[in-house]
């Protein structure tokens, strides 16, 4: 009797050993899952024309992982951020891109600093069903063509942003109205949004003059825009571009004429290009001066200048901070860092991060958020960093997006 009851005790002991020693590797992928880090690539353009606008990126970014982490990350797991230079080259972005993927093994994407860039990005994340938040100006990643279901815009879009801008400039300054554009899709998507705002205010386009990104000499085209005597010039350009262009078009003299106007006026190309900037006028996703009237906006200035020696964050560096948050925010929300689980959280998310309330909206998951218009100035400035005048700001509103149907997205 003794003999076989521990006969039988010792064989169930040796089954419950065996399965647990076939559940053993299971359970340590669950434990060591448990507690890896959320990996998050951010391939940016660190070097090159966009250089600064992209380390600003960088900075704020992983101001957004450091928040994450001290308030206790998720589920024991805390986020890093996992940077790439893609060095604004679509071939290049694409392999880095597959590299974080595959490599790095990241659970989301976020980056991207050039309409192209960011396409081929989001190319490589939506065939891999990973989800990119990119932080670029495009309208083409809106459309159904480039659309996948894990790809969200952060950023505005050009229709969204020289939209607005078009809207305030157009009739307060004129109807003939040239165009100095950068010949690649920033360039064109943002002419196309003037020209569609400025349908409504009957301007005439005097000029359609294209340049090559990363162009130092403007000269050959001034002197052709001079004699057409426009209203208005749109600079359709970006980054260095931008500073040279405004730079070379204040000392021949067009601003006695004409009103310089830029889709996009950086905070990072306005330090650069300096008093050449006063008096132009354009749009931005964020100032830093909007804290004076929006508490989101102060706490963010506030906890950029602790951690950066009291420096403050530009419009670019905000979107990375956002693009991270708003990643992050989707996996507590989700309780999960499962793709279609953070999907779903991200496209009901409501946020007020850093510039007011904020949402995806569902059928693209482009951003419908604010759109400031600014002013550059050069007397006045109560700080070094107080370079722009808010001159007004368009609220978030789906009136203001291309429509769902136009994108090619069915119901």
């Amino acid at each position: 009797m003794t003999t076989g009851i521990d006969r039988r005790g010792l064989l169930r002991g040796s089954a419950a050993a065996s399965a647990l020693a076939l559940a053993a590797p299971a359970l340590l992928r669950s434990a060591a899952a448990q507690g890896a880090p959320i990996r998050i690539g951010f391939p940016v353009p660190l070097t090159g024309a966009f250089g600064a606008e992209a380390n600003d990126q960088v900075r704020a970014a992983q101001l957004a992982i450091k928040e994450f982490n001290e308030a206790g990350g998720f589920q024991g797991r805390n986020a890093e951020l996992i940077v790439r230079d893609d060095k604004l080259n679509p071939g290049e972005a694409a392999g880095r891109t597959l590299e974080l993927i595959e490599k790095d093994k990241v659970n989301f994407l976020v980056g991207g600093l050039s309409a192209a860039v960011t396409l081929s990005i989001n190319n490589v994340a939506r065939e891999r069903g990973v989800i990119y938040n990119s932080i670029s100006q495009s309208d083409a990643i809106n459309e159904a063509k480039d659309f996948g279901r894990t790809t969200f815009h952060e950023a505005l879009n050009p229709h969204m942003t020289a939209g607005a801008v078009g809207r305030y400039v157009f009739p307060k300054s004129g109807k003939r109205v040239a165009f100095l554009s950068a010949d690649y899709a920033y360039g064109h998507e943002m002419m196309r949004g003037f020209k569609r705002a400025g349908e409504a205010s009957g301007i005439e386009v005097v000029a359609d003059i294209r340049h090559p990104i990363g162009a130092s000499d403007y000269s050959a085209f001034l002197p052709r825009i001079a004699a057409l005597k426009p209203d208005v010039l749109c600079l359709c350009n970006f980054g260095r571009d931008q500073v040279v262009s405004i730079q070379q078009a204040t000392e021949f003299g067009l601003k006695r004429t004409t009103k310089l106007v830029a889709p996009i006026l950086l905070f990072t190309a306005r330090k650069a290009g300096g008093d050449a900037f006063d008096g132009v006028i354009g749009g931005t996703s964020y100032y830093w001066r909007l804290e004076d009237s929006v508490p989101s906006a102060k706490a963010f200035n506030d906890r950029f200048r602790a951690a950066y020696g009291g420096a403050v964050p530009s419009d670019y560096g905000a979107l990375g901070y956002a693009g991270v948050r708003s990643v992050l925010e989707g996996v507590k929300a989700a309780g999960s860092v499962e793709t279609d689980k953070v999907v779903a959280a991200m496209e009901t998310l409501k946020a007020d991060f850093y510039k007011g309330p904020q949402s995806f909206r569902k059928c693209d998951h482009q951003l419908v958020q604010s759109v400031l218009i600014v002013e550059s100035k050069s007397k006045g400035l109560k700080t070094p960093d107080d370079v722009f005048t808010i001159l007004g700001t368009e609220g978030p509103d789906e009136r203001f997006l291309r429509s769902c149907d136009e994108l090619g997205h069915k119901a």
